[in-house]
């Protein structure tokens, strides 16, 4: 029987852009649930520390892992949720300006693999930078040996300056330093991928679940990184 599964959503994302996904997986006799976010729950989050987040995708963990009378589960961060997991794993105090209290998770040792679709591992985007800077600094790469990294990102549009590149362009660039590069449109490869993982690349997948086309977790691209589940 597989470990449990959890989908952790991107940024300002809600739990039910995930239910394809998350039924294409238990079809596969893999149990999965969706931390059970709602868009508004990230809006406290803007610019600050992710800690709402954080606790609850603890929550879920725990209680699949009480569920299913397991001692791991899996991880699938999608877009945010990837680095969002990374905080989770740590066993550093996640503390940023304003808070009076540290957390810690410390939760790599209850997570046997982690796969991150199209997060960017990077930004220079200021509303992301200082949380993805104490990710970077404190577990660099595949941190944790005892962890399964999986970095999945998307070869779909090559960022331009001309009508049908813009927004790719703007995006790459704000996140890489770099705007004329491959990505799903929204994160590029070079921010995609970490060091020390297994790093994936899927032609022609969207970034997000509710784009126009096909994503990361329809059931075609599944089929590239579903076996790291079984």
């Amino acid at each position: 029987m597989p470990l449990p599964t959890i989908i952790v959503p991107g940024y300002l994302e809600s739990a039910i852009a995930y239910r394809q996904l998350e039924q294409s997986l238990l079809q596969l006799d893999i149990p999965t649930a969706t931390v059970p976010l709602r868009r508004r729950d990230w809006l406290p989050t803007i610019g600050r520390p992710v800690t709402p987040i954080v606790q609850q995708l603890d929550r879920t963990v725990q209680q699949m892992l009480h569920k299913h009378n397991a001692a791991q589960v899996n991880l699938i961060g999608h877009s945010a949720g990837g680095w969002v997991s990374r905080i989770y794993l740590g066993d550093q105090p996640y503390l940023a300006p304003g808070q009076v209290t540290s957390c810690c998770w410390k939760a790599h040792s209850l997570v046997a693999s982690l796969i991150t679709l199209g997060t960017p591992h990077i930004s220079q985007e200021r509303w992301t930078r200082r949380n993805l800077d104490f990710v970077t600094q404190n577990y660099p790469g595949a941190f944790y040996k005892s962890v399964r990294y999986i970095c999945v990102a998307g070869k779909t549009i090559f960022g331009q300056r001309r009508p049908g590149g813009w927004l790719a362009y703007n995006s790459y660039q704000q996140t890489c330093g770099q705007g004329n590069t491959w990505g799903d449109g929204i994160t590029p490869i070079a921010a995609a991928h970490l060091e020390g993982a297994e790093n994936l690349v899927i032609p022609g997948v969207q970034h997000s679940p509710r784009s126009p086309g096909i994503w990361y977790g329809s059931p075609e691209p599944l089929k590239s990184w579903v076996q790291y589940l079984l």
